[in-house]
């Protein structure tokens, strides 16, 4: 079978895009613009109205670490992924979404469980208001942890996410990680949020002492590092792990990758939509890489990459991938 580039490990979920009316929305009674994790009956109530009432609802799979490697896919990488879906219509909309988009996610979905969604309401105000429930997807286990798709990979990409999980998830990262060591596959690792170094910092440490690199932004590196500001921080992350990225917003980004270490500048934007930028960012790093492109190239083009993806609504990008990574870094060197 082809080597990968990267194999990402992560929750799998389906989100839901739908459009509504204010009345429409009102008849929810949520508070706009919020987020909340919801219990699988609650979720299942609300799609059983959604059908019921066959309003159209745009479907687009993803994750955090899913999105990362649609990233790496669509400019022209090999990317694996390992999660768990449901063998419902979402879970089969995510398998061969996926599939299409050429990431080997294997047989991922799990008889009789539901798959992990994200329902977002859309009103006219252009305020999306999310509840999701991570279903089978938080069941992702040391079980599930393919050994040959990791084994042929260069990276393995961990999703922080999955730290959440103490019973089934952190089993699998611990699992992962053995795997990689045995086949000289590298270790990147995200925070995804800063609650995950806060509450499972702990775990989150072991799991970073046997990582290659880190990804994090400026309010996860204060709290994984406990420093006063992320300055502080990417100076303690020195001493806990070979190579670190650390975005900062308008800031930027700072990289230490190999014998390169530079600040590389963001692009101006006017935000839409902040969903998916650190996905996007990590996931064309990856890439780069990869790729032969230098660190500070692939940051480079992360970040212009990014600045696309928050311009509009939604984490990924549809069209024009490939080019606007060229646009932003050229050939490598």
């Amino acid at each position: 079978m082809s080597q990968l580039d990267v194999c990402g490990l992560g929750n799998a979920i389906v989100d839901i895009f739908l459009e509504v009316t204010e009345p429409e929305f009102q008849d929810f009674g949520f508070e706009k613009g919020s987020m909340r994790l919801v219990e699988r009956a609650e979720q299942k109530g609300m799609l059983d109205h959604l059908h019921a009432s066959e309003q159209s609802a745009k479907l687009v799979s993803g994750g955090s670490v899913a999105n990362s490697m649609i990233a790496l896919s669509q400019l022209g990488g090999q990317a694996g992924f390992i999660g768990c879906v449901g063998d419902d219509r979402y879970g089969q909309h995510f398998a061969e979404e996926f599939r299409d988009l050429n990431i080997d996610i294997g047989e991922i979905n799990i008889p009789d469980e539901a798959t992990g969604t994200c329902l977002a309401f859309i009103t006219p105000d252009a305020e999306r208001t999310m509840r999701t429930c991570l279903a089978v997807s938080s069941e992702l286990s040391a079980e599930h942890v393919n050994v040959e798709r990791i084994a042929r990979s260069e990276w393995l990409f961990i999703e922080g996410y999955v730290f959440a999980n103490p019973e089934t998830g952190q089993g699998a990262i611990r699992r992962a990680i053995d795997v990689a060591k045995q086949h000289q596959t590298k270790v990147a690792l995200t925070c995804s949020d800063g609650f995950i170094p806060e509450v499972f910092g702990d775990v989150f440490r072991q799991a970073l002492a046997d990582s290659d690199l880190l990804f994090c932004n400026g309010p996860e590196s204060v709290a994984l590092t406990d420093s006063e500001d992320p300055y502080q921080a990417m100076a303690k992350l020195k001493e806990m792990v070979p190579n670190c990225v650390l975005t900062h917003g308008p800031d930027g980004a700072y990289v230490r990758f190999g014998d390169e270490e530079q600040h590389v500048p963001a692009v101006k934007t006017d935000p839409v939509d902040l969903t998916g930028a650190g996905d996007m960012f990590a996931g064309c790093f990856l890439y780069g890489i990869t790729h032969g492109y230098s660190a500070v190239q692939s940051a480079v083009g992360a970040n212009y990459l990014s600045h696309k993806v928050i311009s509009q609504i939604g984490a990924r990008l549809h069209e024009g991938t490939l080019d606007a990574w060229q646009q932003a870094t050229g050939s490598p060197v």
